[in-house]
């Protein structure tokens, strides 16, 4: 009898157990969806198909950095998304020609976030593969502080816990992070690109893409930077719009020894810009400007998103901003 109902109170004890625990678990996981966490990627954007590949290496690398970790993409130029979107009524003709269906259906920051938002992920990694913190990047951070301004009366019903916005890849002005440092960082990943203008004893000369709102200054200390790095090359950084344009920089070409210069683009991909303005064979291309003004040119289609070592300057961007954040960049 004694045996028995020992047995008895022993399983009535189980039950009870594995209930709680089966609970507790439950809550658990809860939390966890709480705390689930996104990366968005945050490009201008690109309408040429072979230039969607340098985002998509990018997106690659983070997702290796953070495996689990959903890498969304999105674009911050209205135009090349409004030019996607329209593509979308022949939408198998560009999935055929290998574009990924997150860029044929790309959406802005708004939607991207609140798509994640929609599917349980609270704390978001927005991180800019923009070249550093001038018209587009400042207009995203715009978009991350209204949402970030966001308060509901009730704290459960915010949107999300935490929502934080990486560096640029050569920085952004603040004295958390020194930007020069974030520049040499970037520049010491280029060098493929000056062993080839040495190979064919050129010089090297970047196009970037500038504005005419912001100062374009950084270009300026990037290219003095590049001369301290590389000092066997000789390097020019211009920008097709604002300052300096080509013509700000081929005033002071005639001065090298070298007649050859390798034209490429100082942007995350080799899109219209690269393809058009500098390397068509419109009379106004840099590559046209340049040949008639005597160089030898030798125009390489390759933008900086399809340098790995160049990429994973966007994953340590996000490292920081998440650990800045409080984000754990793990889902369990």
């Amino acid at each position: 009898m004694y045996k028995r109902l020992t047995f008895i109170m022993f399983s009535i004890f189980f039950v009870l157990f594995t209930s709680v625990s089966f609970v507790m678990a439950g809550h658990g996981k809860g939390k966890d969806d709480k705390e689930k966490v996104a990366i968005v990627l945050a490009s201008f954007g690109t309408t040429v198909p072979s230039a969607v590949k340098s985002i998509i290496n990018i997106q690659d690398e983070i997702k290796r950095a953070f495996p689990g970790v959903p890498v969304k993409i999105t674009f911050t130029s209205n135009i090349i998304r409004s030019i996607w979107k329209k593509r979308r009524a022949d939408a198998k003709k560009w999935l055929n020609k290998g574009i990924p269906n997150e860029v044929l259906y790309v959406k802005n920051i708004i939607a991207t976030i609140g798509d994640l938002v929609e599917n349980g992920y609270k704390n978001i990694v927005v991180q800019p593969t923009h070249i550093f913190f001038m018209e587009q990047a400042q207009d995203l951070k715009s978009y991350i502080d209204a949402l970030n301004s966001i308060k509901t009366t009730k704290e459960k019903w915010m949107p999300f816990n935490k929502l934080v916005m990486g560096r640029p890849a050569l920085g952004m002005p603040g004295d958390k992070y020194n930007y020069h440092e974030d520049m040499e960082k970037a520049l010491k990943t280029v060098s493929d690109d000056v062993n080839l203008a040495k190979n064919k004893d050129a010089m090297l000369v970047y196009m970037g893409h500038g504005n005419e709102h912001w100062s374009t200054g950084i270009y300026l200390e990037a290219q003095k930077m590049m001369r301290k790095l590389y000092p066997d090359v000789v390097t020019f950084i211009g920008s097709v719009e604002g300052f300096p344009g080509i013509d700000d920089l081929t005033g002071h070409m005639g001065y090298s020894k070298s007649k050859n210069i390798v034209l490429k683009p100082f942007m995350i991909v080799a899109g219209d810009h690269a393809t058009n303005d500098m390397a068509g064979d419109e009379k106004d291309s840099w590559k046209s400007i340049l040949s008639k003004e005597g160089f030898k040119v030798f125009p390489v289609l390759k933008g900086l998103g399809s340098n790995d070592k160049f990429a994973d300057i966007f994953v340590e961007h996000i490292k920081d901003a998440a650990r800045d954040g409080g984000i754990e960049l793990i889902n369990h």
